[in-house]
């Protein structure tokens, strides 16, 4: 089943009530006044100057009526920025918020309070955060086990345990645009990966045969080798073929995917020379995902069953399948890797029900020096996970941030 969620501007109790703890919370005085005091005293970072005395004065002199938006903004959740934001100086024309100089304000502590106010959050959340739906815009019979959207965010692809992938045009009201029907499928699709240009589509079961697919052709429907032809990528290389791909990425210039797959092995195919070029083995356990770090295409990431994060670097391999560092932190399985793109951040999902934000200069030499921290028997796939572990920490940890809420249960969720 595939769902979609908009933001829109509803009016509920639970909003209502929100203020009211609101009001308990804060004075009066200060509603608003912390996102104004932000805007205002940020406009540095651009090199223009600010009126501390007229920010210090708009807050002991509110005038009531400020009060109304503030209202509005928590019961209807309106993007619209409070009266204080928009006339931050005298004579300054109304302009929106910028979350950017919020966030860095934040870093810099400018409001003295370390974090956001309940106001800010509301005002933030209220630009970003979906409250309609979901609602259904397509099923199928079998279940949905791997989703993305394309970069641009105007493709949604979605693939099913049924052998069926559809591309789902977002901007054209979720219209199927592309109706691929996977050859040699093994259980399911385990991973699929659009094209920088979007013209081709790769996706991978568990089996070492990834297929290519044009998925830029005019027709909607896509039988393999029927009405379209899917080319396979052989990635066992003549040796055993008994392994599957669990994750499949394309480099950022179209020219190379990298794959993980369940041998605890890490595959670049070069697609312009139609042959592998690279295997490591890189773990001690299933390679859930990959993905290139950077333009250049030399490093790649890979996140493991094996609790471990690591890097390497295709220019310099100090030894034999060694990597060039490795991030721990994680107290279960990887299930997801994404990279900013910089060769220096990325984050990652892991079945400790953490994601987890990684600095690449924080990696470790070291490979062997992960812990086990396991004094209890769990399975992801059919437990739920125990509260004991909630509060475990891996005295090594490398990560840069780690964010908590979500859960990671009975399929392998990806961020």
């Amino acid at each position: 089943m595939i769902c979609a969620s908009l933001r829109q501007t509803p009016c509920t109790v639970f909003h209502v009530k929100m203020y009211f703890e609101f009001l308990h919370s804060e004075s009066i005085e200060d509603m608003g006044y912390s996102m104004s005091k932000l805007e205002a005293e940020t406009e540095l970072l651009d090199g223009s100057s600010s009126n501390h005395g007229a920010t210090d004065s708009a807050r002991h002199n509110t005038p009531s009526h400020f009060l109304d938006h503030e209202i509005a903004q928590l019961t209807k959740l309106r993007s619209g920025p409070h009266d204080n934001i928009s006339r931050i100086l005298p004579g300054k024309r109304e302009v929106p918020v910028s979350t950017f100089k919020m966030l860095a304000a934040r870093e810099a502590n400018y409001s003295r309070r370390g974090r956001f106010s309940k106001a800010d959050s509301c005002h933030v959340l209220s630009k970003y955060l979906p409250v309609n739906g979901p609602w259904i815009v397509d099923q199928m019979a079998t279940r949905a086990y791997v989703s993305q959207f394309s970069v641009d965010g105007s493709l949604f692809v979605a693939a099913f345990q049924g052998s069926h992938i559809r591309i789902y045009d977002v901007e054209r009201g979720w219209k199927v645009q592309k109706n691929i029907l996977a050859k040699s499928l093994r259980w399911t699709v385990t991973d699929t990966s659009l094209s920088p240009g979007q013209r081709h589509l790769v996706y991978a079961t568990m089996s070492p045969i990834v297929h290519i697919v044009n998925v830029g052709s005019a027709g909607t429907e896509s039988l393999a080798n029927i009405t379209e032809i899917h080319d396979g990528l052989d990635l066992a290389a003549d040796e055993d073929d008994s392994f599957g791909i669990f994750s499949v990425k394309f480099s950022t210039d179209g020219r190379e995917v990298v794959a993980g797959s369940s041998d605890d092995a890490i595959y670049v195919y070069d697609l312009e020379a139609n042959k592998l070029s690279l295997r490591i083995s890189a773990h001690e356990s299933d390679v859930n995902s990959v993905c290139f770090a950077d333009e250049s295409g030399h490093l790649i990431y890979s996140g493991s069953d094996d609790n471990l994060c690591k890097v390497w670097d295709r220019r310099c391999f100090r030894a034999k399948e060694k990597p060039a560092g490795v991030l721990m932190g994680h107290l279960e399985g990887i299930t997801f890797l994404d990279s900013r793109g910089d060769g220096r951040y990325f984050i990652s999902n892991g079945k400790d029900q953490a994601i987890k934000l990684w600095d690449i200069r924080k990696m470790s030499t070291k490979s062997t020096c992960n812990m086990m921290f396991r004094h209890y028997e769990w399975d992801y796939r059919w437990m739920d996970y125990p509260p004991q572990a909630r509060d475990l920490k891996h005295p090594f940890d490398h990560s840069v941030a780690t964010y908590k809420g979500h859960s990671v249960l009975r399929t392998l969720i990806r961020c």
